[in-house]
């Protein structure tokens, strides 16, 4: 399912390159070839974590997380959209989406799943993203017609 998070996320990317705003994924691991068939999906740069990034305490659900309505109503709608994951590595770690500001803002989005599929709303990354001041972008990573 996050494969499906990955993708919309990924076409906010010609918004983002306009505004000089770069996406990055961290990913927990890299089984097989699980990193490069994300990047099918995620069109920003990819990070395997090595250091925890997950924080000190992961935020897991475990085998009781598949009788939740909610967990099957989000896989049944990743899967309509043809989305496919697999069943490698441990898939238990919730994940989230955040959306960092320049210099001191800090965090101005921050969307932790509450179960497996709970994606973030594009309309809140988008105005997330519209609170980071243009004038603080480089010039040459402005994109001018």
């Amino acid at each position: 399912m996050c494969r499906e998070e990955a993708a919309e996320l990924s076409s906010l990317k010609p918004q983002l390159d306009q505004l000089g705003v770069p996406m990055y994924a961290v990913v927990k691991e890299n089984i097989g070839n699980e990193v490069q068939n994300f990047r099918s999906y995620f069109n920003g740069e990819i990070f395997l974590d090595e250091r925890r990034f997950f924080g000190p305490r992961e935020r897991r659900l475990g085998l009781l997380a598949f009788l939740r309505a909610g967990v099957w109503m989000n896989g049944l709608r990743a899967f309509g959209k043809g989305f496919k994951g697999n069943v490698l590595g441990e898939g238990f770690v919730l994940g989230g989406v955040f959306v960092l500001g320049r210099e001191q803002q800090g965090i101005l989005l921050e969307h932790r799943e509450i179960e497996f599929g709970d994606k973030v709303n594009i309309e809140d990354v988008i105005q997330a993203v519209g609170r980071i001041p243009q004038e603080l972008v480089p010039m040459e990573n402005n994109v001018t017609e």
